[in-house]
């Protein structure tokens, strides 16, 4: 569920994964590892996120549909 809800959120606000990569400050390959589930989503790039999206952290975790 995460990371659909992840790419889903990306592709919402029609940013790139280098776009947003360059936001958090880490490459585009380990932000790529995060949408495709080959690394965990740490807890400050999930904080991060959430604020670049204005949306909780519980939605992107799919704790909740409510955005």
């Amino acid at each position: 569920m995460i990371f659909t809800r992840l790419k889903d959120l990306r592709e919402d606000h029609d940013y790139t994964q280098q776009q947003l990569a360059e936001m958090l400050f880490i490459n585009r390959r380990t932000y790529s590892s995060y949408e495709t589930g080959m690394a965990g989503l740490p807890v400050e790039i999930l904080i991060k996120l959430a604020d670049i999206y204005g949306t909780t952290t519980d939605y992107i975790l799919g704790r909740t549909d409510i955005k």
